[in-house]
């Protein structure tokens, strides 16, 4: 099989032993600990079709790789399956201004998309903290959230055609740049949150939309989660511009804070906020009334680019990371309105068993999406797997989804039918068995045993 993999994509498209880097371990969960077989490295959608069909025919799993960049496991190979990584099948192909469309190589690191998007005046709408890295067919594979959702949607919301390999080789292209296609089941929303479980992507057509004005971005100070929820409908209302809307709890506030050589509110209110629109009166306008109403106790609005970003630092909370190793960050969602509710209830749950732990909640509130932030000093991974069935387990009893925008891979395997019935895992079975019969696509990613 490595003789027929190193005949079809050259010395530099398949990678072994000593060779293959530590990196194609594991994603940034740092949970993967098993070195492929082989790092397959295709340079085309013709050679990710023979990759592919070569390991097919020897029975060989194959896992797709993007950037590595996500949080749940899904990218990460066992002993004996092969790693197929995309990052040579990159680049921009075409910008297509009529149809306000970009075609897209699947290995494209995102913020080359975008600024490519830029130069010819236009906006990707897909934005998130790992722009720098993460690639546009891992971007759709995990169907990636991030920081304009409010505004932009899902990545799949701004998917308009794909292109993705099948187990056994097969192209399926459905590379259309319309926006109006009702022609049967849609293959590209089957595709996107697959993580690789159905087919390798290998080229998208991503919806582009016109660039924005001038942003103003906010930080405010608030009493309580009624005042956040009052802004955000205030925000709603008057800001048709509104493109961002983040929350953090007092405990996660202070403490990404205290990580930063700079400081935004010197008496962590219980609820700040971040708000970025378009600048203007409007913008201004709505400021003023929430004062008047008492909604917002504080606000700075970011007098340059600069300061903005020092916003942004204290609700991405890289430091953290850092500060605390072993930090454990779950995503969830659930309704808007009882993020709080859940929060209180999720703290009480895991300080009762782990009395010591750091647990905080920031996220994208108006996208009902929290983000959990918990660390464990030592955890060790049976710690871990026990934070995680406690706090899905407080989403579970919530009705909510034990993942918004990460995906599931192996780390939240276990806890899918918390957020789906039994049908639903059955119709997905079915879907899996139909396009991937001998399973060798991902194995053991996305559902249970």
């Amino acid at each position: 099989m490595l003789q027929d993999l190193r005949a079809a994509l050259g010395p530099q498209g398949c990678l072994t032993g000593a060779d293959v880097p530590e990196a194609a371990r594991s994603d940034a969960s740092r949970t993967g600990h098993d070195l492929p077989l082989a790092l397959l490295r295709p340079a085309s959608v013709a050679e990710v079709s023979a990759a592919l069909a070569i390991c097919h025919r020897h029975g060989v799993a194959v896992v797709p790789q993007g950037g590595m960049t996500g949080l749940a496991g899904g990218a990460q190979p066992q002993t004996g399956q092969v790693a197929l990584s995309l990052s040579r099948l990159a680049g921009v192909e075409e910008i297509d201004g009529e149809a306000m469309a970009m075609v897209v190589r699947a290995g494209t690191v995102l913020e080359v998309a975008q600024k490519a998007a830029e130069a010819a005046g236009f906006l990707l709408p897909v934005d998130l903290g790992a722009r720098g890295s993460c690639q546009i067919g891992g971007n759709i594979a995990t169907n990636a959230g991030g920081l304009r959702v409010l505004r932009d949607g899902m990545t799949r919301d701004n998917l308009l055609g794909i292109e993705a390999v099948l187990a056994d080789g097969t192209v399926l292209s459905q590379m259309t740049r319309v926006v109006k296609n009702n022609t049967g089941y849609d293959l590209r929303h089957l595709f996107a949150g697959s993580e690789g479980t159905l087919g390798v992507i290998t080229r998208a057509v991503i919806r582009l939309r016109p660039l924005p004005g001038p942003r103003g971005t906010v930080m405010a100070a608030l009493p309580d989660f009624a005042s956040v929820l009052r802004l955000l409908a205030m925000a709603r209302s008057a800001l048709p511009g509104l493109s961002a809307f983040e929350a953090m709890w007092r405990d996660y506030f202070t403490c990404s804070q205290s990580h930063l050589t700079h400081v935004v509110f010197a008496d962590p209110p219980p609820f700040a906020v971040i708000l970025e629109a378009d600048e203007g009166p409007a913008l201004e306008a709505l400021l003023e009334a929430a004062f008047e109403e008492g909604v917002m106790t504080d606000a700075l609005i970011a007098q340059s680019f600069a300061e903005a970003r020092r916003f942004w630092a204290v609700r991405e909370g890289l430091e953290m990371d850092a500060a605390m190793p072993g930090l454990i960050n779950l995503d969830v969602s659930l309704t808007t309105g009882r993020l709080d509710d859940f929060a209180r209830a999720c703290r009480v749950a895991l300080l009762a068993r782990f009395p010591g732990a750091h647990v905080s909640f920031y996220g994208h509130v108006a996208d009902s999406n929290v983000h959990v932030a918990v660390h464990v000093p030592g955890a060790s991974d049976a710690e871990v797997h026990e934070v995680d069935a406690i706090a899905y387990g407080v989403v579970r009893d919530f009705g909510g989804s034990i993942s918004a925008e990460h995906g599931i891979g192996t780390l939240k395997r276990d806890w899918l039918g918390y957020s789906r019935g039994p049908a639903e895992l059955a119709a997905m079975r079915a879907i899996k068995a139909a396009l991937d019969p001998k399973g060798l696509l991902n194995p053991g990613k996305v559902l249970p045993g």
